[in-house]
């Protein structure tokens, strides 16, 4: 008699949904690949009786995920909910305990607990496997785990996810708003429904980022407060202004060694239209690594998504299957060190400022006076009037400065009547 593989599918959502047909579909193809025979024993998500786009048995339905695990004898358990904490967590620690694979897409918990649960992998001689966390379909995390063992990265860097990366994209191609481009993208399913926030504010990318951290300088997950900002003040303005200058906005993800400290950062950035990453549209993904002796590798792919994110959850699966168990993050974690964090203030860029004025004399020479007195240098300057309404738009364009000081000058013009909104900063990635 054939033994089965016997899975589980914790979350029924969009991707959990996808992934369940997959399996179904492809069991044959599996088996041909590993020569194991796979079978679903259980499943759960809040609803039994949702309509959904795929059929489920709902025979092997579980409204209480933490059953499946008393009740049924599963080898490989798919974590699919999402969550950071609660539920999400607790179903991954219970299985990792009881000897149970675990696979999941969920970046916020890994990026929150990924330490304690490799850990619990590790001392249950089980795979915890994450390919899916970062970047959809691209196979980043096996480049860094296995390709790029023996090479020293010192960065990487990239788009790290696809819907801000659409949206701005559509913005400079259609001319529109982000809130008419935001809605398109959900529209799409590019960004979630009711709440996109986690996407648009940063917070997925950065997930993102401590995981690379992680993979890449063989580091425990810092928890250290960094520069995170999403891309909800860039106005179509900026885009426009941007294109005239041959430039691109671009939501970078960066991870990087600078003096034997850790720096990490999610910001929006002004890049050249010709170069590799302006060149990244769409959903696409796209992480470019750094180091020696290798120079320089970029991988790119669709980084939204159920199918590329189910293509990285069953490559995982077909892992597991050929029987390689390894440590989530590539090396023990009793090996894994902590890396002092980088000193945000010295964070150096040019700076593209946008202000919004009353168009009076004196307002410019209040601004670059202001500029002068923190020592950042001015580039350029565009002014832009509107005589109707006795408005101007004036942008600057500085020569490299520190966080410290963008951050300190900048505060001022909260408070001056002349300066009708905080101004817009874009940092200039070079």
């Amino acid at each position: 008699m054939n033994k089965f593989t016997n899975i589980a599918i914790v979350g029924l959502g969009q991707i959990g949904l996808y992934l369940y047909n997959e399996l179904r579909l492809k069991r044959k193809e599996i088996e041909i690949k590993t020569g194991k025979k796979i079978r679903i024993v259980a499943i759960s998500a809040k609803n039994k009786n949702k309509k959904r786009k795929f059929k489920i048995d709902k025979k092997f339905f579980y409204s209480n995920p933490l059953n499946i695990i008393k009740e049924k004898k599963i080898d490989v358990l798919f974590e699919v909910i999402g969550l950071s904490d609660g539920i999400s967590q607790k179903i991954v620690e219970q299985a990792l305990k009881q000897k149970i694979h675990v696979i999941t897409p969920n970046k916020a918990l890994i990026a929150k607990h990924g330490d304690y649960l490799s850990k619990l992998a590790e001392m249950n001689n089980v795979n915890l496997n994450f390919e899916a966390s970062v970047a959809g379909g691209i196979p980043i995390l096996k480049t860094l785990k296995e390709g790029l063992a023996t090479n020293r990265i010192n960065k990487v860097y990239g788009i790290l996810n696809g819907t801000t990366n659409y949206i701005l994209t559509e913005m400079e191609k259609s001319n529109q708003t982000f809130d008419k481009v935001l809605k398109k993208a959900q529209n799409l399913g590019y960004a979630e429904p009711g709440n996109p926030k986690l996407d648009l504010n940063g917070f997925d990318a950065f997930a993102k980022v401590r995981i690379l951290s992680a993979l890449a300088f063989n580091n425990q997950i810092s928890k250290h407060k960094c520069i995170m900002e999403g891309i909800e003040k860039i106005d179509l303005k900026d885009i426009k202004i941007a294109n005239q200058l041959n430039l691109r906005i671009k939501l970078l993800g960066i991870s990087e060694i600078i003096n034997s400290t850790l720096f990490e950062t999610v910001h929006p950035a002004m890049v050249n239209k010709n170069s590799y990453i302006g060149n990244v549209s769409g959903v696409m993904n796209a992480v470019i690594t750094q180091g020696k002796p290798v120079g320089e590798s970029v991988l790119q792919g669709e980084g939204a998504g159920p199918g590329p994110t189910s293509s990285s959850l069953l490559s995982d699966l077909l892992s597991i299957l050929r029987d390689n168990v390894n440590n989530p993050f590539g090396i023990s974690s009793s090996k894994r060190k902590k890396i002092k964090p980088f000193n945000n203030d010295n964070y150096t860029n040019s700076l593209y400022l946008r202000f919004e004025v009353k168009d009076k004399s004196g307002v410019l020479s209040l601004i670059t006076n202001r500029l002068a007195r923190y020592k950042i240098s001015i580039k350029r300057i565009i002014q832009t009037p509107d005589k109707k309404n006795k408005k101007a738009t004036i942008v600057i364009i500085t020569h490299k400065t520190t966080e410290i000081n963008s951050r300190n000058c900048l505060s001022i013009f909260k408070k001056n009547k002349n300066i009708l909104k905080f101004p817009t900063l874009v940092r200039l990635y070079n």
